[in-house]
């Protein structure tokens, strides 16, 4: 270290510059402290800006042409969609047929709600968001509710553990042996869970 003549330390060799006063030491830059803080803030702002989008994005309706993820996810403008009070077979879940025939329902559950609502416009009214920051809503398309929909078809089931809303919807497909109530099947939440079909 050698010492210049106003007093600073100045370090000599291949190591970054490092200038000192009796209150504090700036390493690496010639500029002030002060400066580089000021230089990061606008940044930090725009940071912070786009962490809010999606809660801003899910605030109210969601209105736009949406893509399928799976029987009871959807996406419509970058904002993953999950159907409120449904629940569908996993995209990976089979299930059988009263011939005993296994079939992919799950996908194919994922097909009849893309065959549905096409490239038209769907309105999603946003009700809460889940933990994987999905916007839980009902979603339609005309007046139809594509929730309800679902169930009726025996695409999805009742999610009894967080709505009723659907359940007499899926009395009539279960009454009816339409799609998933044609045979057995595994309850999606215990399928996620590894229950399987024997």
């Amino acid at each position: 270290m050698q010492k210049s003549k106003q007093g600073r330390h100045m370090q000599i060799g291949p190591f970054r510059s490092k200038a000192c006063r009796s209150d504090r030491c700036v390493s690496g830059s010639s500029r002030p402290a002060g400066r580089r803080i000021w230089a990061i803030i606008p940044a930090m702002v725009l940071a912070f800006t786009a962490s809010l989008a999606p809660m801003t994005a899910v605030a109210s309706d969601l209105v736009g042409v949406a893509s399928v993820i799976d029987g009871d996810t959807l996406e419509i403008r970058g904002v993953r969609v999950r159907l409120h009070g449904i629940d569908a077979p996993e995209s990976r879940q089979s299930c059988m047929r009263a011939s005993g025939a296994r079939w992919r329902c799950g996908q194919q559950a994922a097909l009849a709600l893309s065959d549905r609502i096409g490239r038209r416009t769907i309105n999603c009214s946003v009700r809460d968001v889940d933990r994987y920051d999905r916007a839980i809503a009902v979603c339609t398309q005309g007046n139809q509710d594509l929730n309800r929909w679902l169930v009726s078809e025996g695409w999805a089931v009742a999610y009894r553990r967080y709505s009723r809303d659907y359940i007499r919807a899926e009395d009539q497909a279960r009454s009816a042996g339409r799609n998933i109530w044609s045979g057995q099947f595994v309850m999606p939440w215990d399928w996620r869970r590894g229950q399987r079909l024997p």
